[in-house]
């Protein structure tokens, strides 16, 4: 009876493997789909001689540009660049957007204070704040970085705030019911409930910042950045250059979302139960 016990675990197991390989296959396949479509549309395009070579290279010329850069070492030292001010300006963005948002969400007087601000500040495109952040703050990093942090911290503030709201009060009611504290109402509680909203807050933050930065690092006369690689190949009409900058700001954007979103989702709400994995 327990040979034939091993004997169906050790089927189980064995069977179960090259499902869940297949089903990582499949995976990678539906992520990589999209991708290879929209290449072959965009080699079809730059074929068919619909544009100019120069403003429309193939595949294989991006790439060569891509690899040349990379090699030189310009292309990490643009991104690199990039990527510090992005993070410090989205690390300011992070702090202080999601401290007002749950300031708001839990103080009637802070949301008196704070929403009709942040309503009126919120929908103004980023750009049109950079003139005035760069006649304050000077040209250079700083002003950079201010910006992006000002910027991103609307979507942060918003979503924060939603979240707080959106607790259910059958929660809420159920841990006063048990005794709970402030603190451990809020701990256990409200910032379990309002992460998934939190974390979405952030994403659309990045996003923005993305949006700003590489729009103001031309402004505000940085020597080294992937917006200044991209404008300044746009006046040579060097759209090889342009492109792998974009690629570079994509890689970016799909590391952070994969390493550290996904990964914070995973660990906190997903674990939780309170999204879907």
């Amino acid at each position: 009876m327990q040979d034939a016990v091993t004997t169906i675990s050790v089927t189980e197991t064995s069977s179960g493997s090259p499902s869940r390989a297949g089903e990582r296959w499949r995976s990678v396949a539906r992520n990589i789909f999209p991708f290879i479509v929209v290449g072959l549309l965009w080699e079809i395009v730059a074929w068919a001689g619909m544009f100019p070579p120069r403003l429309f290279p193939t595949l294989e010329t991006v790439a060569h540009t891509f690899y040349a850069l990379t090699v030189a070492g310009i292309l990490p030292h643009h991104a690199i660049e990039t990527l510090i001010r992005l993070l410090s300006g989205f690390a300011l963005a992070g702090m202080f957007g999601v401290g007002i948002g749950i300031l708001m969400g839990r103080s009637r007087l802070a949301e008196d204070i704070f929403l009709p601000l942040v309503s009126i500040c919120a929908p103004i495109p980023g750009l049109a704040y950079a003139p005035l952040f760069l006649l304050w703050f000077g040209l250079g990093d700083f002003s950079s970085i201010l910006l992006v942090g000002f910027v991103s911290a609307f979507p942060v503030i918003f979503n924060s705030w939603t979240g707080v709201k959106a607790v259910k009060e059958i929660w809420v009611r159920s841990a006063q019911s048990m005794g709970a504290d402030d603190r451990r109402m809020f701990t256990h509680v409200i910032l379990p409930g309002a992460l998934p909203y939190i974390l979405t807050g952030l994403r659309l933050g990045l996003a923005q910042a993305w949006r700003v930065l590489v729009a103001v690092e031309m402004l505000a006369a940085v020597p080294w950045g992937l917006g200044w690689l991209i404008f300044g190949a746009r006046k040579f009409l060097n759209t090889d250059a342009m492109l792998a900058g974009i690629v570079v700001i994509a890689l970016i954007g799909l590391a952070l979302e994969k390493l550290v979103f996904q990964k914070i989702e995973n660990y906190t709400v997903v674990r939780w139960g309170m999204v879907a994995a």
